[in-house]
Protein backbone atom coordinates (compact mmCIF):
# COMPACT_ATOMS: atom_id res chain seq x y z
CA UNK A 1 0.00 0.00 0.00
CA UNK A 2 1.23 3.27 -0.63
CA UNK A 3 1.55 5.92 1.91
CA UNK A 4 1.12 9.64 0.81
CA UNK A 5 3.05 12.62 2.02
CA UNK A 6 2.05 14.66 5.10
CA UNK A 7 -0.19 17.32 3.70
CA UNK A 8 -0.52 15.87 0.27
CA UNK A 9 -4.29 15.37 0.85
CA UNK A 10 -6.84 18.68 -0.03
CA UNK A 11 -7.94 20.76 2.94
CA UNK A 12 -11.99 21.06 3.17
CA UNK A 13 -13.61 24.17 4.95
CA UNK A 14 -16.53 22.53 7.22
CA UNK A 15 -19.28 24.61 8.64
CA UNK A 16 -21.83 23.63 11.11
CA UNK A 17 -25.16 24.89 9.58
CA UNK A 18 -27.99 23.08 11.78
CA UNK A 19 -28.67 22.57 15.56
CA UNK A 20 -28.07 19.85 17.69
CA UNK A 21 -31.09 19.74 19.16
CA UNK A 22 -32.97 16.89 18.89
CA UNK A 23 -29.90 14.85 17.10
CA UNK A 24 -29.13 11.73 18.13
CA UNK A 25 -25.81 11.02 20.75
CA UNK A 26 -24.09 9.32 17.88
CA UNK A 27 -24.75 12.14 15.58
CA UNK A 28 -24.08 14.98 18.19
CA UNK A 29 -20.42 12.74 19.12
CA UNK A 30 -19.52 13.06 15.23
CA UNK A 31 -19.76 17.08 15.20
CA UNK A 32 -18.02 17.00 18.22
CA UNK A 33 -15.32 14.54 16.88
CA UNK A 34 -14.85 17.10 13.85
CA UNK A 35 -14.49 20.13 16.08
CA UNK A 36 -17.31 21.72 16.33
CA UNK A 37 -18.96 22.96 19.00
CA UNK A 38 -21.44 25.88 18.03
CA UNK A 39 -23.85 26.53 15.08
CA UNK A 40 -22.11 28.30 12.10
CA UNK A 41 -18.28 27.47 13.89
CA UNK A 42 -15.70 26.14 10.91
CA UNK A 43 -12.91 23.50 11.25
CA UNK A 44 -10.40 22.84 8.56
CA UNK A 45 -9.32 20.02 8.37
CA UNK A 46 -7.66 17.33 5.15
CA UNK A 47 -9.83 15.77 3.70
CA UNK A 48 -8.96 12.07 4.74
CA UNK A 49 -11.19 9.04 4.54
CA UNK A 50 -11.79 9.05 8.19
CA UNK A 51 -13.05 12.80 8.04
CA UNK A 52 -14.73 12.00 4.84
CA UNK A 53 -16.42 9.38 6.56
CA UNK A 54 -17.89 11.26 9.68
CA UNK A 55 -18.95 14.33 7.22
CA UNK A 56 -21.06 11.77 5.18
CA UNK A 57 -22.54 10.68 8.30
CA UNK A 58 -23.82 13.79 9.30
CA UNK A 59 -23.61 16.22 5.75
CA UNK A 60 -27.38 17.23 6.10
CA UNK A 61 -26.19 19.20 8.70
CA UNK A 62 -22.72 20.78 7.25
CA UNK A 63 -21.24 22.97 4.59
CA UNK A 64 -18.02 22.01 3.16
CA UNK A 65 -15.97 23.33 0.58
CA UNK A 66 -12.50 22.55 -0.10
CA UNK A 67 -9.95 25.67 0.78
CA UNK A 68 -6.27 25.68 -1.13
CA UNK A 69 -3.09 23.79 0.53
CA UNK A 70 -1.74 27.00 2.12
CA UNK A 71 -5.19 28.82 3.97
CA UNK A 72 -5.77 28.08 7.87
Amino acid sequence: MAVKKKGAFPKVRITLVKSLIGRSQRQQATIRGLGLRKLHSQVVHEKRPEIAGMIRKVDFMLRVEEVGHDQP
